[in-house]
């Protein structure tokens, strides 16, 4: 139970795997579900029995029914609150000692078996909001088959280790990341990204765990261990993130935690104004059944139960929400910015053109710029590096985000770039016509002077168009944010259908476009690669495009898409926005229960039972509303 509800139920700390196994075990060995589905039968029975004129048997089964349902928050009620702690579990013990006190102890058993049941019904729907973790979890297989001394051995898959070599055979999970180092196949990485186009795979890719081997067997050399891969850190991120609250959370904490302590004072004026004024035993009764009425329990579990069936039910369609405030801030995004290269366009640029001066050939002008290029995160240095295969390294690397990268190469110094940071000296006239055909161009420097100029054209993602319709459908407006030239952009900006082009732009003018947007609004910036980072960490919601992405990108986003198709985008902010929807309902359902019920008990309208029946529903109500977070829709159309 969350403690933010008020349980008073200690359970020790689980881990996702142990969470997996009590989720497997059925509802009849669950002694959270049967002490209370026990205490309710033991009441039912006694009300039977009462009706029938058994006065004696229906007593000892309330007796029963009241102490087993106690049995579930009554010690923990106590232990908090040598704590100093107040919960709801404490007025619920208060009220029903009161009721016994008073001889009502079928009212007190009724109390007992509903705040139970109900206790039991909250801890099953936060469970069930963390289904999606465990979903990811059982991605990966229990065993593994590595090579060993020549041999195939089956190995528990939490024992690999890094640096082992993993047979896949077709059908079978990968069980951690790795590298193929021989056979060639397809993966079906669905479940981790949420695209269901499978991967093709041969000598040199890597692969990542949870994903399956659909075609030919694969050995993979193991880059992480069994229990430290991209998934757990999938899980790791998504439990972190349904622990952390949001504005809401802490708004409902705020309004909860102050009630209870004010639910006590206000009982006990009842109590004794009440006696002072009339009978003392009606006051008393009306004081007890006060403290059920103002019980806050729908209040504290109606934010995170959200909160948390929305972040584990992200995650399931390829959507990893790193806390619950970055999840609240989500759904009011007024607007995005995405970043060209990788995000729009398909990450499979191509050298197109290269042009040289004089003396220079083009297989020297790709060798030294792939000399360079490999050390990058860059999406267009894939490009130059596949045109030059079995290209030298170069010494002494350094990175300049938005400008290029120099490095030392055969004595001479390297340096590669745009055109806006690196002077494209004679080649000039011709680099702008790469430019207008649509072409990103980086310059090749050798000691100072320019030697040539690359042309690499990467086209724009088929879904693009139809993700920016959908996001002006859902009244969010999109700019594109490139350190490209602005030709370039301006011809990619049109296909896509964005009005909004902001072009040759360095980190640190991405940042502070991103400010100057956040004052019309809340904004959001995508993007995955290192120049990105200053406008992820800037922007109120930052979201790195693909798990797999560049290292900075995900680590200063608040987002992380497992896969890389744009459409996820919609989808991410329709599902936001009906959490937030949802969650609001919840406190204002939560809020009008208490104020209707509190007055019903202060004049004697309902006695405890009815208060106490309809506290119950109502927080079955909340609770089951929330759950509606956990689905998703495949369309945010």
């Amino acid at each position: 139970m969350s403690a933010a509800c008020g349980c008073e139920h200690d359970e020790p700390e689980t881990t996702s795997g142990e969470e997996a196994e009590e989720a497997a075990r059925p509802w009849w060995r669950d002694r959270g579900i049967m002490v209370p589905v026990f205490s309710g039968v033991a009441f039912l029975t006694g009300l039977v029995l009462e009706w029938a004129g058994l006065e004696v048997p229906a007593l000892v089964l309330f007796w029963i029914g009241l102490l087993l349902g106690a049995s579930t928050f009554t010690p923990g009620a106590i232990r908090k609150l040598f704590k100093g702690k107040l919960g709801i579990g404490l007025l619920m013990t208060i009220s029903a000692v009161g009721a016994v006190i008073l001889g009502y102890v079928e009212e007190a058993a009724a109390l007992a078996f509903l705040y139970s049941i109900a206790e039991a019904l909250e801890d099953k729907a936060m469970d069930r909001a963390r289904g999606g973790l465990r979903a990811l979890l059982k991605l990966v297989p229990e065993t593994a088959t590595i090579r060993r001394d020549g041999a195939s051995v089956e190995v528990p898959a939490k024992d690999l280790a890094v640096g082992q070599l993993m047979l896949v055979r077709p059908g079978e999970r990968i069980a951690t990341d790795g590298i193929v180092r021989t056979g060639r196949s397809s993966l079906d990485t669905s479940a981790i990204t949420g695209e269901s186009i499978p991967v093709e795979v041969e000598p040199g890719d890597t692969v990542s765990a949870g994903a399956i081997n659909t075609a030919g067997a694969l050995e993979v050399e193991t880059t992480a261990a069994g229990t430290d891969n991209s998934l757990t850190t999938i899980v790791d991120l998504v439990e972190k993130a349904q622990a952390e609250k949001g504005d809401r959370a802490r708004l409902a904490d705020r309004i909860a935690r102050p009630l209870v302590p004010g639910v006590l004072i206000l009982a006990a004026l009842v109590a004794i104004i009440g006696s002072l004024l009339g009978d003392p035993e009606l006051w008393i009764t009306r004081a007890l059944v006060v403290l059920v009425a103002a019980s806050p329990c729908a209040l504290a579990i109606s934010v995170p139960l959200t909160v948390v069936a929305a972040i584990g039910s992200a995650s399931k369609f390829g959507v990893i929400i790193k806390s619950g405030a970055v999840f609240e801030r989500f759904g009011v995004i007024r607007h995005v910015a995405v970043d060209k290269t990788g995000t729009l366009t398909r990450n499979e640029p191509a050298v197109t053109a290269v042009l040289t001066a004089e003396g220079v050939t083009e297989k020297q002008a790709l060798a030294w710029a792939a000399a360079l290029e490999q050390h990058s995160t860059h999406p267009l240095a894939a490009a130059i590096t596949a045109a030059a295969p079995g290209a030298p390294a170069a010494d002494g690397v350094t990175e300049q985000a938005g400008h290029g990268i120099e490095g030392t190469l055969d004595g001479a110094r390297i340096t590669v770039g745009s055109p806006r940071w690196l002077d494209a000296g004679t080649l000039g006239e011709q680099v702008a016509g790469l430019e207008e055909q649509g072409m990103t161009v980086v310059i090749v420097h050798r000691d100072g002077t320019p030697v040539a100029a690359i042309g690499v054209r990467d086209e724009l993602r088929p879904e693009v168009p139809e993700v920016v319709r959908t996001l002006a459908a859902q009244g969010i407006g999109v700019t594109m944010l490139t350190g490209d030239n602005a030709r370039t952009a301006r011809a990619l900006a049109a296909q896509a259908g964005i009005g909004d082009v902001r072009a040759e732009l360095r980190p640190e003018d991405k940042a502070a476009a991103i400010a100057e947007l956040g004052e019309k609004g809340a904004v959001a910036m995508i993007g995955d690669g290192i120049n990105d980072a200053p406008a992820l960490a800037a922007a109120d919601i930052g979201i790195a495009m693909g798990a797999t992405g560049s290292d900075a990108a995900i680590e200063s986003a608040d987002v992380a898409f497992t896969g890389h198709d744009l459409r996820l985008l919609p989808r991410a902010f329709d599902h936001a926005r009906r959490g937030r929807h949802i969650i609001n309902q919840n406190i204002i359902l939560s809020l009008l229960i208490i104020t209707a019920l509190l007055p019903l008990a202060l004049f004697g309208v309902l006695g405890l039972a009815a208060v106490v029946l309809v506290h119950e529903i109502a927080e079955v109500v909340v609770i089951l509303n929330g759950l509606r977070a956990a689905r998703t829709r495949k369309s945010a159309a």
